[in-house]
């Protein structure tokens, strides 16, 4: 099941003011008027409670936190009225923020929300080839497994990985799971039936686009269900196979090529 988590957390042009933490040693400090004994409350060293205190009146629009210094031990401290308001308003925007979070949760409970997609788009990395699908089968090697995915449009994806790898993933049917394949790493072939192969992946579309650079091309193969994957070949490559936009071409990755991934 999908879980959300959520902190709320303010900033102050641009830099970090605090969160939950903070506005707990202010709350704390208002409670036990010291620096010191509001440190142990919450767990921060004495310097760190001091430091928290020193950038946090420095980034507010005046003094949160009045002291008078008395040593380690001692020292008084009170809130300003404007620390007392921080606090009161922080507890109102964390009330409102749970809520939130608790309304959120729930509609990620919901098997055909869109939450976790959203979660992908947010997912950033230098593969161009980011393919989400669940798992069909696990075959359990002595090192390595070898794990079949499903992806958009009945295709299956076969990857290599370590069996560590499995079980750090919790890589088992009907998991949730996404491939990375660096362009560099699709091979194009024309699928005329004369050619075998030992790649394991080896899945046939239509070009979608060429793009020319100075000396590799860039290659979109759509796949059934429109999934497009992009290979970066040679432009030597493009002309020998006579790639242009429309004609069927196939794309082989091995499957030792495939990164695999979850999002939880």
């Amino acid at each position: 099941m999908l879980s959300i988590k959520g902190s709320l957390g303010l900033e102050s042009d641009g830099r970090n003011f605090g969160g939950h933490d903070r506005i707990a040693l202010l709350t704390k400090i208002g409670e036990l008027g010291s620096i010191a004994a509001a440190a142990r409350e919450v767990g921060l060293s004495y310097k760190g409670a001091w430091d928290a205190v020193d950038a946090m009146n420095n980034l507010a629009d005046e003094p949160l936190v009045l002291r008078a210094v008395g040593g380690r031990s001692g020292g008084g401290a009170e809130l300003t009225d404007r620390a007392r308001r921080l606090v009161e308003v922080f507890g109102h925007m964390e009330a409102l923020h749970q809520r939130f979070m608790e309304q959120l949760s729930a509609v990620a409970d919901d098997p055909l929300s869109d939450v976790d997609l959203v979660r992908r788009f947010l997912m950033k990395t230098s593969a161009r080839n980011q393919l989400a699908g669940v798992v069909a089968s696990v075959d359990a090697g002595a090192v390595n497994d070898v794990i079949q995915l499903d992806i958009q449009g009945g295709q299956r994806l076969v990857a290599t990985v370590t069996s560590e790898s499995t079980r750090s993933l919790g890589l088992v049917p009907g998991k949730k799971a996404f491939a990375l394949i660096k362009a560099s790493s699709v091979i194009v072939a024309i699928p005329d039936g004369s050619v075998r192969l030992s790649a394991r992946n080896q899945l046939v579309g239509v070009v979608s686009y060429v793009r020319r650079g100075e000396v590799n091309a860039e290659v979109g193969i759509e796949l059934k269900g429109g999934t497009v994957l992009v290979a970066i070949i040679t432009l030597a490559s493009v002309d020998a196979l006579g790639l242009r936009e429309g004609l069927d071409a196939m794309a082989i990755v091995k499957a030792s090529s495939i990164i695999l991934g979850t999002l939880e």
